[in-house]
């Protein structure tokens, strides 16, 4: 008899690493691309203790189950979402993860990206950076724009999905 290979096949887990402080358009066209590569997708929530986000790893945790579960979960793809405060490759190898996944909007996002991915694959050889390129129609979203319209009483509504826009407005009193 043959040995089964559908059964001992190892799933795949990617890891997408961000403040998302808050969940824009941006990070929504990153995750539904990613399930495509993996099997299983680990959103990362980076928490450090010298930065004040404007929502709290707790609300950003929501924001994210809200808004990219059901993405993941349309694709048939495992979904969660973790906190870490650490090393991003520490924290993907942690949650069992062989990809990291990385957006790019720009030539900029690039060069640092090309350089924390040298640095990523010497730490973590195991680990292989991909990098996904913005769509089009978000390429020129950053979640710190989208705080600074919000906080100037702007339409961010174009830029964030709808639960975040509500989550914005509660903050900014508008």
């Amino acid at each position: 008899m043959g040995a089964d290979t559908t059964s001992s096949a190892k799933a795949r887990a990617a890891f997408y690493a961000g403040s998302f402080d808050p969940v824009t358009n941006g990070h929504l066209d990153v995750v539904r691309r990613a399930c495509a590569l993996a099997d299983r997708l680990v959103v990362g929530v980076g928490v450090h203790p010298g930065k004040t986000p404007l929502f709290s790893a707790e609300e950003r945790i929501a924001m994210l189950a809200e808004t990219c579960a059901p993405i993941a979960q349309a694709r048939g793809v495992a979904f969660e979402v973790v906190t870490f405060d650490r090393l991003v490759v520490t924290a993907a190898a942690g949650a069992g993860a062989t990809i990291l996944v990385r957006g790019l909007r720009d030539a900029t996002d690039f060069d640092y990206e090309m350089q924390m991915a040298g640095m990523n694959g010497a730490m973590a050889p195991e680990i292989e950076t991909v990098f996904l390129p913005s769509s089009p129609g978000v390429r020129a979203l950053t979640a710190t724009l989208v705080r600074q319209i919000a906080a100037m009483g702007g339409d961010v509504s174009s830029f964030v999905p709808p639960a975040v826009v509500e989550r914005l407005k509660r903050r900014f009193g508008s």
